[in-house]
């Protein structure tokens, strides 16, 4: 199976090694939490999820999905799959497009880790934001779709969907960026990087006055999106585990990195005849979402961009940390665990334009 294809429902494999579980206890949980006719599940794993595994889960009755946190010892607040569902669970009843959630099991006895369960949604998933099983005069449909997504999210108010509580009100990135630095420095079997270490001094002494909050999903990518099966239009948005209350603007610029990422790093589309692809500019892209969330433009544009690729250069050095222990859940982590020190050379480039940019 290609890691392009784009059929969801096709992109599992057998349950891996590390992460079997005893799914005669997960049935008994089943019909006692989620469909009394359940009967016995057959159980596969997805690629992706290279955080938290993630099941397709195949009942007489229906097919749903299983998150979990993954085996093993894991650094403090990560793979908090509790927080995932809560999170989809207000969104869903606030007709926002995420799969509707279960039932959450906090039980370690029924499978070995806390987990929960939602429908799995039909669709198509993209992996790569060039959208190549798309035709390309259909790609920019596809494109404002994902930013009209992303901006609906950001005009949510947490409060009104019971998340006031979701996370913390203000100083978003000094927080943000002192836990990634900190995750960083405490995994030391992953070892150090110069350009880490330099950005992890330089971003909290260059974050840009004013402040804001909204819904953050902290990891809003293509791949991250189920589509409907013919249409340019989101169905439901995957992968929360890294959701909080949170800076707008991190999280938008975190999802339109890919323009400023190479093809070697989450198929990054810096150097593509964007044009010629058919895909939208990065200045009509950053536009779109300014328009759609009521603002001039965004300034600062390049710490923000600086500081995601420093936040996800440290999470690929936990999944690099996760790798070197034994426990980490994707097939990929070794070639994401690659890009730690590309990634974070990319991240010292951006600060060095910011800087430029600031005179």
């Amino acid at each position: 199976m290609k890691r392009d294809d784009c059929a969801l429902a096709q992109d599992v494999e057998p349950v891996r090694e590390a992460f079997r579980f005893d799914e005669r206890r997960l049935a008994q949980w089943l019909r006692a939490n989620v469909d009394e006719q359940a009967g016995t599940p057959q159980v596969s794993q997805f690629r992706g999820g290279q955080s938290n595994p993630t099941y397709r889960v195949d009942t007489a009755r229906g097919s749903y999905v299983l998150r979990r946190k993954p085996p093993g010892d894991l650094l403090k607040g990560a793979h908090a799959v509790d927080r995932e569902h809560r999170v989809l669970a207000a969104l869903h009843k606030a007709a926002f497009p995420v799969p509707r959630v279960h039932a959450l099991c906090l039980d370690r006895d029924v499978i070995g880790t806390e987990f929960y369960v939602m429908d799995r949604v039909e669709g198509r998933v993209f992996w790569n934001p060039r959208l190549p099983e798309v035709a390309a005069p259909q790609r920019a449909a596809y494109c404002d779709a994902m930013n009209e997504t992303i901006a609906r999210l950001h005009g949510i108010d947490p409060a009104a969907i019971g998340l006031a509580d979701y996370g913390r009100t203000g100083g978003y990135f000094e927080r943000q960026i002192a836990r990634w630095s900190g995750q960083y420095r405490d995994d030391a079997l992953a070892g150090r990087d110069p350009n880490m270490d330099r950005l992890a001094e330089w971003l909290p002494q260059h974050v840009p006055a004013g402040d804001e909050t909204a819904i953050s999903h902290g990891d809003f990518r293509c791949d991250n999106m189920i589509f409907h099966p013919t249409e340019p239009r989101v169905l439901a948005v995957l992968d929360w585990e890294l959701s909080t209350l949170g800076h707008p603007l991190a999280d938008f610029s975190y999802h339109a990195m890919m323009y400023r990422l190479p093809p070697s790093i989450m198929h990054g589309l810096l150097g593509e005849d964007l044009a010629l692809l058919g895909l939208t500019s990065e200045a009509d892209y950053v536009a779109a979402y300014a328009r759609r969330t009521g603002r001039d433009g965004i300034p600062n544009y390049a710490f923000y961009i600086a500081f995601n690729m420093f936040r996800l250069a440290a999470i690929l050095h936990g999944i690099k940390g996760r790798l070197l222990r034994g426990t980490a859940s994707s097939a990929r982590a070794v070639d994401m665990a690659k890009n730690v020190e590309p990634l974070a050379q990319l991240a010292w480039q951006q600060a060095e334009l910011a800087m430029r940019e600031a005179g």
